[in-house]
């Protein structure tokens, strides 16, 4: 993934995402203003699907990596067929958790995780959960895993805090919630242990890990499940590797019961065994096609489209937007190429997600030519059907002659950045008058 993609995905990640947010875990708040340009994190919209940096893979899928760097996890089996499942169950011998495996959080209430007493409740759940859809996401798998008995729960999670330039541990005592929903309600509950070295300071770790539980005598199993976690995160180039929860069974095993981990794009190509595990179909197609074409491009829930030169004016113009009342559609950064066609690829992203009532064309020319994307505009109104307002504001190399190209057509000029904003927001709401 390219720079670019990174800061989107990161803006994404902050728009978002459901999950650790270190933003959050430190406090920052957003300020209200559409006077000067913040590039900050928003807060979740409630019920947004997880929109995170990196490259996704299944519980799993995680759990097999856990697995093969010694973290103890229950023994499972996938299944795709509520047959399947129930052959699981009978193996299981036992009561069993049927989990459905998608790339969102919120499982468990939307139903997508059931306990099955037998083998033919168990074929029950399968044939509930799988085919439905969980936040847009279809259930084409789930897995079949042993029901543990559980007298202790935590959070354990590791992330990559760009804000403290550190692998970061996140714990809490509060486990099988939501980390934000803790961050946020009860913040004296979330620790943080900063690790800037190739090891865990012993100390600060056995602090956290006799913490967790409450309770020592669980304290030297919980520092094996930091260190080896760590050691994951660190040797597959992890961007998040979380525990929720991490338990103490019924037997005084030390287990993890649920596990998510994402990896940093930009690693891929050192780990093909994690490149082997991704999951086309759970993955965004538009977004897929947008890398193919040389875009960086991350689909977001609202109703203005954004085209944008480079990463930091395309995030300083979502916020923009958002401050100002309005809510952008999407990320999308042409890049610093002067290629036409980039900008016809790109309005064919940005209208073929429903909803887009407005689009921003906020184009700098420095090393991008105002003239080419003036071009590529008017050769992208020739291509497709656009039946939306577009406003345009060119600023830079060939800034003047890519306005006098763009006279007498359809598009509404503007001379600032702040008066486009305004222009698009206006445009927006009377089309959904």
């Amino acid at each position: 993934m390219t720079p670019p993609m990174q800061a989107a995905n990161r803006y994404a990640a902050g728009v978002n995402h459901q999950s650790m947010n270190p933003n959050l875990l430190h406090g920052n708040h957003l300020p209200s203003a559409c006077t000067r340009v913040y590039i900050a994190n928003v807060r979740v919209p409630a019920g947004r699907a997880q929109k995170e940096s990196g490259i996704k893979i299944h519980e799993y899928q995680a759990k097999a990596l856990f697995r093969d760097f010694g973290i103890r996890v229950p023994d499972g089996a996938t299944a795709t067929t509520p047959e399947e499942v129930e052959q699981a169950a009978r193996s299981a011998g036992g009561p069993v958790a049927v989990k459905s495996q998608v790339h969102v959080g919120g499982r468990g209430k939307a139903g997508g995780i059931r306990i099955a007493a037998t083998p033919d409740a168990a074929r029950e759940a399968g044939e509930a959960i799988l085919g439905m859809e969980i936040k847009g996401c279809l259930v084409r798998n789930v897995l079949v895993e042993p029901a543990s008995s559980i007298t202790r729960e935590a959070y354990l999670g590791l992330i990559l805090d760009r804000g403290a330039k550190a692998v970061t541990f996140i714990a809490s005592a509060e486990g099988g919630v939501e980390i934000e929903v803790t961050a946020e309600k009860t913040p004296e509950k979330i620790l943080r242990l900063e690790v800037s070295g190739d090891a865990l300071p012993e100390a600060e770790a056995r602090r956290i890990a006799s913490a967790l539980f409450q309770d020592d005598a669980y304290a030297d199993a919980v520092l094996d499940v930091m260190n080896k976690l760590f050691t994951l995160f660190r040797e597959k180039d992890c961007s998040l590797a979380e525990i929720n929860p991490l338990v103490v069974t019924g037997n005084d095993v030390v287990l993890a019961l649920d596990g998510k981990i994402n990896f940093d794009d930009n690693a891929l190509f050192k780990h093909p065994d994690i490149e082997a595990l991704r999951d086309m179909d759970e993955e965004n197609a538009s977004e897929i096609e947008a890398n193919e074409k040389g875009l960086s491009y991350v689909e977001l829930d609202g109703d203005i489209g954004c085209m944008v030169n480079g990463a930091g004016l395309a995030m300083a113009t979502m916020d923009i937007i958002k401050f100002c009342g309005g809510e952008p559609a999407n990320f999308l950064d042409v890049g610093g190429s002067s290629n036409p066609e980039k900008v016809v690829h790109a309005f064919d992203l940005i209208l073929r997600k429903g909803g887009v009532k407005a689009v921003m064309i906020n184009i700098f020319g420095g090393i991008t030519r105002c003239d080419d994307i003036a071009n590529g505009i008017l050769q992208a109104f020739d291509a497709i059907t656009i039946e939306v307002p577009v406003v345009v504001r060119l600023s830079g190399t060939n800034a003047e002659e890519g306005r006098r190209l763009l006279e007498g057509s359809s598009l509404v000029p503007a001379d600032t950045f702040s008066g486009a904003v305004r222009k698009v927001i206006e445009l927006a709401k009377g089309s959904a008058a």
